[in-house]
C-alpha cells in the first residue's frame, strides 16, 4: 500500500503509543501488549511481518520495504524490527509518538545478549530518534506466562510517560517467568554476564556436506550482585537503563595517553 504522512491522524487526546517487537506481528506477546496498554492511550502498532529475533539494530537500506494494514492502526512492515520503528516515526504516523514500547519478548534479553536483540534495537531505534522508550521481555522460551509481563507493562508505562526519560537513554525490562504474584520485587539493575554454552551446533546433509547452526541451548551467568541475570535468577523483575552512547568514558584518558 501507498504510504501517506497523513495515513493516521494522531491527534493528542491521549498518549500515543507505538509498539512493535522482533517476535512478529502475530506473536501472542505483542498481543498481550496491545491490550495491556490501550485503555492509557492510543496504540499502534507495527511490527516484522515473521520472526526477526537476533536480527539486532540493522536496517533495510538496498531493498524496498512493504507495509500491509492487517486492521485498525495495526501494520505489518517486511523488515526489521528497526525498520518499524523508523518507518513508522518517519513514514506512517503523521507526529512523533510519545512513547514506544518493543515486547513482549518472547524470552529474555540479559546481559550481552542486548546487543542480538531485535526487541532492545526497536527501543534503542525510538531512543536515537528523541522518543522514550521501553523494551520488555520475559526470560524463558517455553511455556511463557505472560500475566506478569501484562500488569508490569501498563504500570512502567504510565511512568514512564509521567516521568520521562533522559534524552538517549532507554529502560530494558526483563521479567522472570513466573505469576505474577510470585515475582518478589523490581529492581533497579546493570548489565550483568551471561555466557553461552555450545554456541555452534555442527550437523551433515544427507549429501555428507557440513552445515552449522549457531546457538546453543545451555547458558549460564556470574552472579553478580543487582545484575540483571542475578536478579531474574531470584525472580525479581529487572529494569536496566541503556544508554544510546556506548562510549567507554571511563577509559577515555587512559586511550588519550598512549599517545597514538
Amino acid at each position: 500500500m501507498p504510504i501517506d504522512k497523513n495515513i493516521i491522524q494522531t491527534g493528542r487526546q491521549k498518549p500515543l503509543i507505538l509498539i512493535s517487537n522482533d517476535d512478529g506481528i502475530y506473536s501472542e506477546g505483542l498481543s498481550v501488549l496491545r491490550h495491556s496498554l490501550k485503555n492509557i492511550g492510543r496504540v499502534v502498532v507495527v511490527a516484522p511481518d515473521r520472526e526477526r529475533s537476533a536480527i539486532s539494530h540493522a536496517l533495510t537500506l538496498h531493498t524496498p520495504l512493504r507495509i500491509k494494514k492487517v486492521s485498525c492502526d495495526v501494520y505489518s512492515v517486511d523488515g526489521t524490527p528497526a525498520d518499524c520503528i523508523n518507518i513508522a516515526v518517519n513514514g506512517i504516523l503523521k507526529e512523533k509518538p510519545d512513547l514506544v514500547v518493543a515486547g513482549i519478548n518472547h524470552g529474555g534479553n540479559l546481559g550481552a545478549d542486548i546487543h542480538y536483540s531485535g526487541t532492545v534495537a526497536a527501543a534503542l531505534e525510538g531512543g536515537i530518534m528523541g522518543i522514550p522508550s521501553i523494551a520488555i521481555s520475559v526470560a524463558a522460551k517455553k511455556d511463557i506466562v505472560l500475566d506478569g509481563a501484562k500488569k508490569f507493562a501498563a504500570k512502567i508505562v504510565k511512568i514512564v510517560l509521567k516521568k520521562g526519560l533522559p534524552d538517549s537513554i532507554i529502560l530494558n525490562v526483563n521479567l522472570p517467568n513466573v505469576e505474577y504474584s510470585k515475582i518478589k520485587g523490581c529492581v533497579v539493575t546493570s548489565q550483568g554476564r551471561l555466557l553461552h554454552k555450545d554456541m555452534i551446533i555442527e550437523k551433515e546433509d544427507p549429501r555428507k556436506m557440513k552445515y552449522f547452526w549457531i546457538g546453543g541451548h545451555e547458558s549460564e551467568f556470574q552472579n553478580i550482585p543487582e545484575s540483571d541475570c542475578s536478579v531474574i535468577a531470584e525472580n525479581k523483575i529487572s529494569i536496566t537503563p541503556i544508554n544510546v552512547d556506548t562510549t567507554a568514558k571511563e577509559f577515555l584518558a587512559e586511550i588519550r595517553s598512549w599517545r597514538i
